[in-house]
């Protein structure tokens, strides 16, 4: 048996559970004189055959087995198949509820002393008493032992698969928060630095024949914006390992390159200036990072879609908690709100917001022109996942 389990394989339960009564009718057959042969025999196939469904219907086995020694009882035949009162007793704590084993127990217990009654010797009642007792006990103990302990292994079993659920649900929570930051990521990396790209292109169209100097300058810049695009797609989709020389030459954007990002949109034509308000440096980089794509999505929608000659302003007020941000133009206000129609902008930059637990106002200002405010929360439980 041993050899078939290390080979993985089990034999049926109802093969194991028809050992016992076969061996208890073999000794009937191998020990009992000729005229007490058949009674032995019928008593015994009584008491032990049952045992072989125990585990399908462990009351009703128990049953007919307590039947069966009451009957062997009134005919006064003492059996070794008497045993088969403790297996099904056993049989029932482990199967069956509380109340089942405690009436089972109660009922081989009164078994015992009519035994006791009947067959010890003179003087050996009280020994012969207590250790059947204690079989008994012992008997019915073991079973709900095994019954609490199954109960206590197909709990952790549930809970063990309750818990790789929740773990391929936060798997594929944590994949699809990834790709929406990368989604982010790409659609301000790739809108702003094409549209900055776009406008200097028309300026250096522009120029090549009136000013080369200021075509050429602007060409110049193009290049920049594209490696500098390059460089921050690959930082955003891991590509880029941290001992490459460009992580150090190209840190993540933050508060302190606003004031290189309005110099870029001044460049492409859009007359912007940033002012912050407070010290930045205990602001965590990915609070910056946010800060600062609010701000590049903004200065890119007002690029886009406004006419040349419109004044943007930035300002950032930073706080120990909070860190607000306001970006106004002066752009008309009928060419703006187009732009929040579609794409996936505005959308994106509400995302970043509230992974601050903060909330993102966009629309027309009353006097005229455009504004975003945000407001991030530096102590937000979604800080840590942004």
């Amino acid at each position: 048996m041993r050899a078939a389990r290390r080979r993985g394989l089990r034999l049926p339960t109802v093969v194991g559970d028809s050992l016992l009564p076969a061996l208890l009718l073999l000794h009937i057959l191998t020990t009992r004189p000729q005229p007490e042969l058949p009674v032995a025999v019928a008593l015994t196939a009584a008491l032990a055959l049952p045992l072989v469904w125990r585990r399908r219907a462990p009351l009703t086995v128990f049953g007919i087995v307590a039947a069966a020694a009451f009957v062997q009882w009134l005919t006064d035949i003492q059996l070794p198949a008497d045993v088969a009162l403790l297996v099904a007793l056993y049989t029932v704590a482990a199967h069956s509820g509380r109340r089942g084993a405690l009436v089972a127990a109660a009922v081989v217990e009164g078994g015992a002393l009519l035994a006791c009654l009947r067959w010890a010797a003179d003087g050996a009642f009280p020994t012969l008493f207590v250790a059947l007792s204690a079989m008994i006990v012992a008997a019915a103990v073991l079973g709900v032992n095994v019954r609490t302990t199954r109960a206590y292994l197909a709990v952790l079993e549930e809970r063990a698969v309750r818990l790789e659920q929740q773990q391929d649900q936060q798997a594929r929570l944590a994949v699809a928060e990834e790709r929406a930051r990368i989604t982010r990521e790409m659609h301000d990396i790739v809108t702003h630095n094409l549209s900055v790209m776009v406008a200097l292109t028309d300026a250096a169209v522009y120029a090549q024949h009136r000013s080369p100097d200021r075509a050429t300058t602007a060409m110049l810049q193009i290049s920049e914006t594209g490696r500098q695009a390059l460089t921050d797609m690959r930082r955003s989709l891991g590509v880029l390992r941290t001992d490459e020389p460009d992580a150090e030459r190209h840190p993540l954007p933050g508060i302190a390159q606003l004031a290189a990002l309005t110099d870029q949109m001044r460049a492409a034509g859009l007359s912007a200036r940033v002012e912050v308000h407070g010290g930045h440096t205990h602001i965590p980089a990915t609070a910056q990072l946010t800060v600062y794509r609010l701000v590049q999505e903004a200065l890119t929608n007002t690029l886009k879609h406004t006419p040349t000659g419109t004044h943007a302003r930035v300002r950032i007020h930073c706080s120990t908690e909070t860190v607000t941000v306001d970006v106004t133009d002066s752009g008309p206000r009928s060419s703006l709100p187009c732009a929040t129609r579609s794409g996936h902008g505005i959308p994106g930059m509400r995302e970043r917001a509230a992974a601050y637990g903060g909330k993102l106002e966009a629309g027309p200002l009353p006097g005229g022109g455009w504004g975003v405010h945000a407001r991030l929360s530096l102590g937000s439980v979604g800080a840590a996942s942004a």
